[in-house]
């Protein structure tokens, strides 16, 4: 129904490969855990288009539980991971702090492993809570998970990124410009193009990130439901919806469609802001030169080699 779904997830996640090196080496847990998260989304998405592309047919029910709440804990991933970034920045451009301890490094690395992965694990099991039934499988699209709506699903499930968003990561990002020279002269290795190119990375990821959310809340809010009991909302929990593209209604198909893209869109802005920087460049460049050294070289050396063995032995051969 939709061919361009697997060669664009598969092309987003083969993207974010590109400043995978220098952000392992700068071991910054929140961009890396971006590119994990990112990574993972695309290679469901794609594996979930192959899958069912035209049908909905419950063929790994394994695995649609698994990434159901994957897509759960994933809505909590982008607007944390920009938090921290935000934090980070703001702790790096402050001049009382001119210096960064080990153990400062660690408590930060610490946190922004809670935040980045603790907090979206915290969030697939209160997904419980408002999970209606096991997941839903959607013609074209997948595995998506069965959230119950009501009150409840929505503090729990769509409002935390949309606070996260748009209350603490807009507190955090003050403008520094004030502190360029201060950037330059310390050592914390944040040099003023990279302190503005995370700045507006996180600007651009949070606008984004409240759109997409801010539009989900708004379509869900359409069809809210009471919240009776607990017994009523997980009646027949184990039971999973299908939905043939045919039977469904074209403003939900048009919702699918467009929420579907916020993953690969969110993947190619990022890759749009690491990939080309002057670290990811430098890195290019370096592995070409390895390249150049160590296969290029050999495979000159391998026809140059034959034909000196050859000489040598049209020489054995005339004596």
């Amino acid at each position: 129904m939709h061919p361009e779904f697997t060669p664009v997830s598969f092309l987003a996640a083969l993207s974010l490969l590109l400043p995978l090196p220098s952000q392992w080496r700068a071991r910054n847990v929140a961009t890396l855990s971006i590119i994990a998260w990112l990574f993972i989304l695309n290679f469901v998405y794609g594996i979930d288009a192959i899958i069912w592309s035209n049908n909905v047919n419950i063929v790994v029910p394994v695995w649609c539980d698994i990434t159901s709440k994957i897509i759960i804990g994933s809505t909590f991933a982008l607007p944390a991971a920009c938090l921290c970034i935000c934090i980070h920045i703001e702790h790096v451009a402050s001049v009382n702090r001119g210096r960064t301890l080990l153990s400062d490094k660690c408590t930060r690395q610490l946190f922004e492993l809670f935040m980045c992965f603790g907090l979206q694990m915290v969030s697939m099991g209160l997904h419980y809570i408002v999970q209606g039934h096991r997941f839903d499988i959607i013609e074209g699209y997948g595995c998506r998970p069965a959230t119950y709506v009501s009150i409840p699903a929505i503090f729990l499930i769509w409002l935390p990124p949309l606070v996260l968003s748009a209350l603490l990561s807009s507190i955090s990002l003050r403008r520094r410009s004030k502190f360029a020279r201060h950037l330059e002269t310390s050592r914390n290795g944040l040099t003023t193009f990279r302190y503005f190119r995370l700045m507006l990375m996180a600007i651009v990821e949070m606008i984004w990130n409240i759109m997409v959310t801010s539009y989900t809340l708004w379509f869900v809010a359409m069809d809210v439901r009471p919240w009776t009991n607990w017994d009523d909302v997980h009646w027949d929990f184990s039971r999973i919806d299908l939905y043939p593209a045919a039977f469904m209604p074209k403003i939900a198909l048009t919702n699918y469609y467009l929420v579907w893209w916020v993953v690969p869109a969110s993947t190619f802005i990022f890759v749009a802001f690491f990939a080309f920087g002057k670290d990811a460049v430098n890195e290019y460049t370096a592995c070409m030169m390895w390249i150049r050294r160590n296969v290029s070289s050999r495979c000159f050396a391998i026809p140059a080699e034959k034909a000196k063995a050859r000489k040598i032995f049209d020489a054995l051969n005339a004596n």
